[in-house]
């Protein structure tokens, strides 16, 4: 014991030589924090690359302008979301709806109550641990189902409806709005413009733009809802004069197309993902993780080059096939020809070889949405650091307000358009059998 006394004296005067009294050691001391590899992601380290097409653009009438820039790092997803992937999403609202609806006549057991007893219908956590009874033959349980479902049964999917929060960062970066941190408010008389949505009696979304006074930090939040399941009816609708058909019913919900990537998203559907993955992410998780969401145009071109700063097309090469002759991807090779590279229309991802980051069909297949506003002149004026151009188009401003760019060229498209530096744009409210997306995440430390 006495041996013990003088070790355990020589520890805590180490101990307090670590960590002074009275001295600045933060929070957490020494603690480093290691990200975790984000399920089927690649990570994409920090450079700098030429952004722009290679060759001058065919498509617009101004130049585009390259730029060298820089690009911090990022995780992005290794191949498009896939129709699987993005049907976890739509069974995930579906299950919450028909859950809440349970809570909300009364079966507390579909719900979280905390011990005291203090819970709000609208607002309490779900019991995702009791499995939904779909096959009840209680009439009050089947009340709560027909709600949802056709007259044949099936789920009625225009009722899955996915509600979530979004700051308006656009409001909130405008100089008139910024912070007075010596009065402890935001200035007198300011004003912001938001949209927002709600649900009407008959059930449908309702957007209206709201102009109202900026007090505190919750004002600049609105709730958005969104129609969440594809629309299946693109195949169609963009090519009225073929015979598509056998696609509609098929495409999305036979299991014979799970690993095809999703089309018929609207960019606002894709946001609603990355919104939904988020919160999964962090519901399931000890350690909160930066938001999923869709790449900058320079992240996603950044990441199609694979590290080959100048290169044309994301395998490196100047041409779409190889030294045998092979296509590289799936696109339009010839007039009226889509077969030739061994796909018609779309492709299980991953079917072509990856670039050298590790990421497949960063050309072809399906064209991606990006968060990028799209304008012609756009490298004009950007950042040479993470650029970007984020613009939130009100519901009641022009359509072209509302054009997204995408890249990467899909199954329908020449092989121009599978360039890196390529730049197409869609507007953002419209769906496409030719245009999918994938998701980045920011990486916690540099």
């Amino acid at each position: 014991m006495k041996k013990f006394l003088p070790l355990l004296a020589l520890s805590l005067m180490l101990a307090s030589c670590n960590k002074p009294a009275g001295e600045l050691v933060g929070t957490m001391g020494k603690q480093s924090f290691q990200e975790a590899n984000p399920y089927g992601m690649v990570f994409i380290e920090r450079g700098a690359f030429m952004m722009g097409t290679n060759n001058q653009s065919t498509v617009f009438s101004e130049d585009d302008n390259s730029l060298n820039v820089t690009v911090n790092a990022f995780w992005m997803d290794e191949t498009e979301i896939t129709n699987d992937e993005y049907k976890q999403f739509t069974n995930w609202v579906r299950d919450s709806l028909v859950l809440r609806a349970l809570v909300n006549m009364g079966r507390l057991e579909f719900a979280v109550i905390p011990k005291d007893g203090d819970y709000d219908e609208e607002t309490v956590k779900l019991n995702w641990k009791r499995k939904i009874p779909w096959t009840s033959k209680e009439p009050d349980i089947q009340d709560v189902l027909n709600e949802f479902k056709y007259s044949d049964g099936t789920f009625n999917n225009r009722s899955m409806l996915y509600t979530y929060k979004s700051v308006n960062y656009d409001q909130a970066s405008l100089l008139r709005n910024r912070f007075d941190v010596s009065l402890g408010r935001y200035p007198e008389n300011t004003v912001i413009t938001v949209d927002s949505s709600w649900v009407d009696s008959e059930g449908m979304i309702r957007d209206t733009t709201i102009v109202k006074r900026l007090r505190d930090r919750s004002d600049l939040v609105s709730t958005r809802i969104i129609s969440v399941y594809p629309d299946t009816l693109v195949w169609v609708r963009d090519f009225q004069y073929a015979y598509n058909e056998p696609l509609l019913k098929m495409y999305f919900s036979h299991p014979g197309y799970a690993q095809y990537p999703v089309v018929g998203v609207t960019w606002e559907q894709a946001n609603a993902f990355c919104n939904w993955r988020t919160a999964y992410f962090n519901g399931n998780n000890r350690i909160i993780g930066q938001d999923y969401r869709l790449p900058t145009e320079a992240e996603w071109e950044y990441a199609a080059r694979g590290g080959k700063k100048m290169a044309t097309y994301p395998w490196g090469g100047n041409y779409a096939r190889d030294a045998k002759g092979c296509f590289l991807a799936n696109f339009k090779p010839y007039r009226g020809n889509y077969a030739e590279d061994t796909g018609a229309m779309t492709m299980k991802v991953g079917t072509f070889k990856p670039n050298d980051y590790g990421l497949y069909d960063m050309a072809g297949n399906v064209a991606e949405w990006t968060s990028t506003a799209y304008n012609p002149s756009l490298n004009a004026w950007v950042s040479d650091i993470n650029p970007s151009f984020q613009y939130n188009a009100k519901k009641n401003e022009a359509p072209m307000l509302k054009r997204k760019v995408i890249k990467g060229g899909s199954w329908k498209d020449i092989a121009y358009f599978l360039q890196c530096g390529s730049r197409s744009y869609e507007y953002q409210y419209e769906s496409r059998s030719y245009i999918g997306f994938r998701c980045v995440r920011s990486y916690m430390g540099e």
